[in-house]
């Protein structure tokens, strides 16, 4: 520090950069902190993302938090595999919990999550117990989405960790297995590697009543002009007033007839003609100018339904080009949705 101050040389390396930068935060030298910020920056890696991350929060830089978050997000498995993951305190932790872009398989954060606990158990000199991981997990348990998961990936994992009390195991065994599914204190909404706003578009102009079910699949074919990731549909309710579907859904890659991705769930309506979301477990990737088929398969009462239905959507952004959506009917097995009337009147989407 002496010598920046005499000279202006800065002599930064991997062994020196976090104590110059501790001494230039205490001593208010904003250049050489810079300079330490800069150096940082430009080493940082998927495998140092969280012992960097830990530094910027504890020195307040938020730039370089956000980069190290930013990392994070894009390569979750490599970060979480680092030695560094586990060296993390709670609150770093429940902050990467938090968030919504990181791109990993929600079972695989579960396992890096106990192995955080065990190490953080040792920390704090006590016995490596389900009880114990428990405790020092704290809030952080809660933010894991085990509605994400499939149920074999729960029963495989989360079911026998005995982290989970028995109520909460069978309570997420019913989310998967029942309709109407009860009600559990965690996220169900999907994490992505995404960037931007959700959007949606609505191809019908007007809704009518009485549409029915019998077991056979609505379905509409579509084509995007851009590379887009949907994350679920709304879909009519009941005319009857307040009910509960059943509902499979399915993006399926028309050409290849290849399901791309599924959702076996359920949603509540209120009775009203609006439209109800629901969501993919995890985002599926639409590519432009190929030909993809949106499928629901519903178990209730008859529902509201859509007309005066539109072939072409295009939806306008102000910070992204525009996303145009061409409709084409299903031949084949279809319950009568088509471009002109019918069922999944939303696509709901990132860019």
């Amino acid at each position: 520090i002496y010598r920046f101050l005499y000279s202006d040389e800065v002599q930064i390396g991997p062994e020196t950069v976090m104590t110059t930068l501790y001494t230039a935060k205490k001593y208010a030298v904003p250049a050489l902190e810079a300079h330490c910020v800069d150096f940082l920056t430009k080493h940082l890696r998927a495998d140092n993302a969280f012992m960097l991350l830990t530094q910027a929060r504890l020195f307040d830089e938020p730039q370089l938090a956000s980069l190290c978050l930013d990392t994070i997000d894009k390569s979750t498995m490599d970060a979480i595999s680092a030695e560094g993951f586990t060296d993390i305190d709670i609150d770093t932790l429940c902050a990467v919990l938090e968030r919504d872009t990181l791109s990993i398989r929600e079972s695989r954060l579960f396992g890096a999550v106990v192995r955080w606990a065990e190490a953080e158990c040792q920390r704090q000199q006590l016995p490596v117990t389900f009880g114990n991981k428990q405790k020092v997990l704290g809030r952080a348990l809660s933010l894991i989405r085990f509605p994400l998961m499939t149920i074999e990936e729960f029963a495989a994992g989360p079911a026998q960790s005995g982290i989970l009390s028995d109520r909460e195991v069978v309570n997420l065994f019913l989310h998967f297995t029942v309709n109407p599914k009860p009600k559990v204190d965690y996220i169900d909404r999907p994490r992505c590697c995404l960037r931007g706003k959700e959007c949606s578009i609505n191809r019908f102009q007007q809704v009518e009543s009485r549409w029915g079910y019998s077991g056979t699949s609505d379905r509409i074919r579509f084509t995007v002009n851009r590379r887009i990731s949907i994350v679920g549909f709304g879909l009519y309710g009941s005319i009857h007033g307040p009910t509960d579907y059943q509902v499979n859904i399915q993006i399926i890659d028309y050409e290849k007839n290849q399901t791309l991705g599924q959702n076996d769930t359920g949603f509540s309506c209120d009775g009203t003609a609006s439209t109800f979301r629901v969501m993919f477990k995890e985002p599926i990737e639409i590519l432009p100018t190929v030909c993809y088929t949106a499928c629901a398969t519903l178990k209730g009462p008859d529902s509201h339904y859509g007309t005066k239905g539109l072939k072409k959507v295009i939806h306008e952004s102000p910070t992204a080009s525009k996303t145009c959506f061409v409709f084409y009917s299903s031949p084949g097995n279809n319950n009568g949705t088509s471009i002109e009337d019918g069922q999944i009147p939303e696509i709901i989407f990132y860019t």
